[in-house]
């Protein structure tokens, strides 16, 4: 990988505390940049920071609990980066899972929750965040990169709302590079297939043959999904793409996306 500096610059990520989240913090902070990460879950926080802490000892890291869908805490996160770090460079809103529903079982209120995540995990954090970019943008990069799913691109019949919504945004992430390219903000985002998660793990304890290893259930089931590579992808892979397009790496990009999906994309 490319070696870049980024000593003086802050990167927050939203949905920090496990998978392509902490993923991606951690490879802001062995660039040397200051990182800010949150998660609903508090316990799960916790063991991030620890885990950051300890092979990071030097490190100028924030780990606050927060729900990107609650504009309170949202703003309150943002107030507590400005205290501590008093800038914002990038900005990393990963939130967010898949729905699996078609359309006759998906209910309004299904619907309603899943447009809610989707957009307004997006929407709350570049809103709160959007002041300390622009103030940022004004002394080198700005940068803004969303986790995005290529159903957005590729819908599943079987994650009708999903896929709806996915798409959505990927229109959201266009209207946005658009708008605050004048700042100069740069808005993209990755667009991932199966990466490794902990609900993947859940599902391989429940649904594994007997004796059946991780690598084995996963490499048959890539088979299955028609996957090229024939296997899962790793969020550290998933992070590396985000840390691309979030730093000075990607100058010239925006308003652009990354196909994460080991080549299972049939679009051209």
């Amino acid at each position: 990988m490319i070696q870049i500096d980024l000593t003086g610059q802050v990167a927050v990520v939203t949905g920090g505390s496990s998978g392509i989240g902490l993923a991606a913090a951690e490879l802001f902070l062995r660039a040397g940049a200051s990182v800010a990460i949150c998660g609903r879950d508090a316990e799960r926080l916790a063991r991030a920071e620890r885990d950051l802490r300890e092979r990071f000892p030097q490190a100028q890291l924030l780990a606050a609990r927060c729900d990107v869908l609650d504009a309170a805490e949202v703003a309150a996160f943002a107030a507590e980066v400005q205290a501590r770090f008093g800038r914002t460079d990038m900005l990393v809103n990963n939130a967010g899972q898949g729905r699996v529903s078609t359309f006759a079982d998906t209910t309004d209120e299904a619907w309603r929750e899943e447009l809610d995540l989707k957009y307004f995990s997006i929407i709350r954090p570049t809103r709160a965040f959007l002041p300390m970019l622009r103030s940022s943008a004004k002394l080198g990069n700005a940068a803004i990169v969303c986790v995005n799913s290529l159903l957005a691109l590729q819908p599943e019949p079987h994650m009708v709302a999903t896929s709806s919504a996915r798409a959505g945004v990927l229109s959201l992430i266009k209207s946005l590079a658009g708008e605050f390219a004048p700042d100069p903000i740069r808005v993209n985002s990755i667009l991932i297939g199966i990466v490794e998660s902990g609900q993947w793990r859940r599902r391989y304890e429940t649904q594994a043959a007997p004796g059946q290893s991780w690598q084995d259930w996963t490499s048959e089931l890539a088979r299955k999904k028609h996957i090229p590579l024939g296997r899962f992808g790793r969020p550290e892979e998933a992070a590396q793409a985000l840390f691309y397009l979030a730093t000075s790496l990607s100058s010239y990009t925006t308003g652009s996306h990354i196909d994460v999906s080991g080549g299972v994309a049939r679009h051209v």
